[in-house]
């Protein structure tokens, strides 16, 4: 992505600059050194000639000034240097930044990170969503801005990082899943759009991933992967579907995850992923999810679980839900975002960790839906959650807009019925009640 891109050469540009600063700063302070130690050891021997013994104590003093002046010399260097963060050497490291899956970013504030998340998208060129964005695209300025107001893409395109549940496949082959209502496909090149939006990560545990076929997975994979679109919950095989992507500054690492439990059967249409074959990660049995979870924790300071689950326009939690969410936040999840249900449903906070049981449709069908961003804020230094916020949007005529005023609130109030043990103000921020 251009944006990655950027903040990446700036970071380079940043530590060589360092670098050449760390370089000369002590070549100074070895000039000085030198020609106070020269001046030292001339008074000393002036001193031993002129005076002879009774010149001792004198001489002593100036050696042990010109130490003092050297040892402060160093001690200036030292305070003027920016210490390395704890991922400095990860970061120098391109072959293991790969090899586990880590990317690099910079935060656009020194002191902040901003995570956003919304829910399902759909690019597919038979349903309304793309028809109206193709026909609205001249008088807009283009699709991105014909499905998104400017407010929102503002949102979106302004966090560090910003995940999505990409919702159907890009492939022109395969054929749709036989018996199923609703299957989904979009043409490789509408990944671009991903980028355009602001996306800098997307889900693709879901029900919609594997609708023509295994052959339309390994596409889908194939496409992100030359859009250069990182992506979470599906994989060529079970250890590529469960891995998480790391997102790397110099002090703060977040892991994503994301799996679905979906449908839920033993022989599913969304093939699960095996050690020897292609398939989304499948949390329906939970232990596997909980597993990953603790792995990522004890190499990460922020770990978020994007997960698609609950039952299908309801405001209701399942059972399923409410049981996985206190074992997904224990085994080390900060964050816990939902989708599937197509609605908003509640928020939550299990212990420190906030959870929102579904963030809805995003971008998705034609309907007048609620609909939101979230955003967490986290310490750019620790990586621990400082502020947690729902953003109220409404999806309306194939087009997502942010909501102010009276709608604005009506949408909070709403949020705040189904969430009975937070606080949401104003403002969409969320606190814990007491």
């Amino acid at each position: 992505m251009t944006g990655r891109r950027r903040t990446d050469r700036k970071r380079m540009k940043k530590r060589e600059s360092q670098g050449r600063r760390k370089k000369s700063r002590p070549g100074l302070a070895g000039l000085a050194f030198v020609w106070i130690l020269t001046v030292g050891i001339t008074l000393l021997l002036t001193g031993w000639t002129v005076l002879g013994e009774g010149a001792e104590l004198s001489a002593i003093s100036i050696v042990g000034e010109t130490i003092a002046a050297q040892e402060a010399a160093e001690d200036i260097v030292r305070e003027d240097e920016e210490p390395a963060g704890k991922y400095a050497d990860v970061l120098a490291d391109p072959a293991r930044m790969a090899a586990e899956n880590m990317i690099p970013f910079s935060p656009a504030s020194p002191d902040e990170i901003t995570l956003a998340f919304a829910g399902d998208i759909l690019f597919d060129d038979g349903y309304s969503i793309m028809v109206k964005m193709k026909n609205r695209a001249d008088t807009y300025g283009g699709m991105t801005e014909a499905g998104f107001d400017a407010a929102i893409l503002q949102q979106m395109r302004g966090a560090d990082i910003f995940m999505v549940n990409n919702e159907f496949t890009y492939t022109t082959r395969g054929t749709p899943t036989e018996g199923k209502a609703f299957t989904f496909r979009a043409r490789p090149e509408h990944a671009a759009l991903l980028s355009e939006m602001g996306a800098d990560i997307v889900s693709i545990a879901n029900n919609h991933v594997y609708d023509y076929g295994e052959i339309s997975l390994l596409d889908t994979l194939d496409t992100l992967t030359a859009a250069g679109m990182p992506y979470v919950g599906a994989g060529r095989n079970l250890a590529e579907a469960v891995r998480p992507v790391y997102f790397v500054t110099e002090n703060v690492k977040i892991a994503f995850l994301s799996a679905t439990q979906i449908e839920r059967m033993d022989n599913p249409d969304t093939k699960g992923a095996t050690e020897t074959s292609p398939g989304v990660f499948r949390c329906r049995n939970v232990d596997l999810l909980l597993s990953e979870v603790e792995k990522a924790k004890a190499v990460s300071d922020f770990v978020v679980v994007y997960v698609h689950w609950g039952t299908e326009s309801t405001t209701e939690l399942d059972w399923a839900q409410k049981e996985q969410a206190p074992l997904i936040a224990q085994a080390g999840a900060d964050l816990i975002i939902g989708d599937h249900p197509h609605v908003l449903q509640g928020i939550e906070w299990i212990g420190d960790t906030p959870v929102i049981y579904s963030v809805g449709n995003f971008l998705f069908n034609s309907k007048t839906q609620d609909t939101c961003l979230v955003e967490a804020t986290l310490d750019a230094q620790t990586g621990k959650l400082k502020s947690f916020r729902f953003i109220p949007a409404i999806q309306k005529d194939c087009r997502t807009s942010l909501l102010d005023g009276t709608e604005k609130a009506r949408v909070i109030s709403h949020m705040q019925s189904l969430s009975p043990g937070v606080a949401i103000d104003a403002e969409g921020y969320v606190t814990k009640t007491p």
